[in-house]
């Protein structure tokens, strides 16, 4: 039987950054996936914020050019736009990302089981047994040290732990399309309209190499398929009589790239971590409960619990292991989470109307800008710091 210091069940870029740092540090890392690719069926659309790419360094070939400008628009279709100083956001190329995430885990040593679903755990003394079946049934089981559960938003290594699990969520849909440059400044489009996204928004994210259009909505409220339709055809016309763009039926031209999933917005979980494992991304409930983001906490979160898995196995010290909790990173999304229930509970078109002239005057404009642009985010500094350090 195979013997791993730390078991990674799923591949997104959580888990992805989660077995290279922990590889890097010298510990023995099984990754795995039911998929057998990490860059097929990405999930994300993939914006990355100024934040994150000033902290971490990604590769200029998994990134689309900068966008600076955000314009909202409200259900009736007025329009408020929104212009930064800094290179706010940046479209990111996932696959390109994924592979490279994968082949910098594996050279440090990780091993990488494709095409196998995680089934449930054994716990032994102090070792995990982890049972997993390849893609023809037959099982594999493994032992390790530690368990991370980077298996998004249902996590089934959240029901193994018996950790705390998500309870909210949104469902969103996207077409990818690659090449189309729209005629106007890179910029993300958002639609606020509760009859056809509620509880969030539709999308046209435009770099001037590629464009996004999407939409997502409160579970249960919300039919993604007939939906993304609709928006299809909202969003083109708004750009046709912009004359951004020529051919609306380019949005629903045959081969293009289709994404889609779940995300939680319920914010971080209380209980995300044990003796025997802890979770990472949108397992730990990480994306924000406002805008649903997901790619800043994880790479921060990422590296906080990976600290927290070098301490508790290599020196034997069990204070960031403690200290991660879901307790420890709520407070910072009180406000987020106050407005995440205002957007919920505005199912009327009229209210959100009211809301998004009001983002035309101080103080609401001010606040719209904070949210759009502002560089708040979690673990709290001294924390992350600490934890950078310690893998250092």
């Amino acid at each position: 039987m195979d013997r791993f210091d730390v078991v990674v069940v799923g591949a997104g870029l959580s888990g992805l950054r989660m077995a290279g740092l922990l590889a890097r540090e010298g510990l023995s890392v099984l990754l795995t996936d039911r998929k057998t690719d990490p860059a097929r069926g990405v999930h994300t659309t993939g914006i990355f914020v100024r934040r994150t790419l000033e902290s971490f360094p990604l590769p200029e070939t998994c990134l689309g050019p900068p966008i600076r400008q955000v314009t909202l628009f409200s259900p009736s279709g007025r329009r408020s736009t929104f212009q930064s100083r800094h290179e706010e956001f940046r479209i990111g190329r996932m696959a390109a990302l994924y592979e490279r995430e994968l082949k910098a885990a594996t050279a440090a040593g990780a091993v990488w089981a494709a095409g196998h679903t995680f089934e449930g755990i054994d716990c032994l003394h102090r070792d995990t047994l982890v049972e997993l079946r390849d893609q023809d049934g037959r099982p594999h089981i493994v032992r390790t040290r530690f368990l991370v559960g980077a298996d998004g938003t249902f996590s089934p290594v959240a029901r193994a732990l018996r950790l705390d699990r998500n309870t909210e969520w949104l469902v969103a849909t996207e077409l990818v399309l690659p090449g189309l440059a729209l005629d106007c400044e890179p910029q993300l489009m958002c639609f606020l309209d509760p009859r056809l996204a509620p509880g969030y928004i539709g999308w046209v994210a435009h770099d001037g190499h590629e464009t996004h259009v999407g939409v997502g909505g409160l579970a249960g409220r919300f039919d993604p398929a007939q939906t993304l339709r609709e928006f299809l055809g909202k969003a083109a016309a708004i750009l046709a009589q912009d004359r951004a763009l020529g051919d609306p039926s380019a949005f629903t031209a045959a081969g293009n790239e289709r994404r889609g999933g779940c995300i939680p917005i319920g914010g971080m979980l209380r209980r995300i971590a044990g003796t025997r494992g802890l979770l990472v991304g949108d397992a730990a409930g990480a994306p924000s409960p406002l805008t649903a983001g997901g790619l800043d906490p994880c790479f921060r979160l990422s590296t906080v619990a990976a600290g927290a898995i070098v301490d508790h196995l290599v020196r034997d010290d069990q204070g960031l292991l403690e200290a991660y909790s879901g307790d420890c990173f709520r407070p910072r999304f009180m406000s987020r989470l106050f407005m995440r229930r205002l957007l919920t509970a505005l199912d009327d078109p009229r209210g959100l109307e009211a809301v998004c002239l009001s983002l035309r005057i101080f103080p609401a404009s001010s606040i719209a800008r904070a949210v759009l642009f502002g560089r708040n985010s979690f673990p709290g500094e001294p924390t992350e710091a600490q934890a950078t350090a310690r893998l250092a």
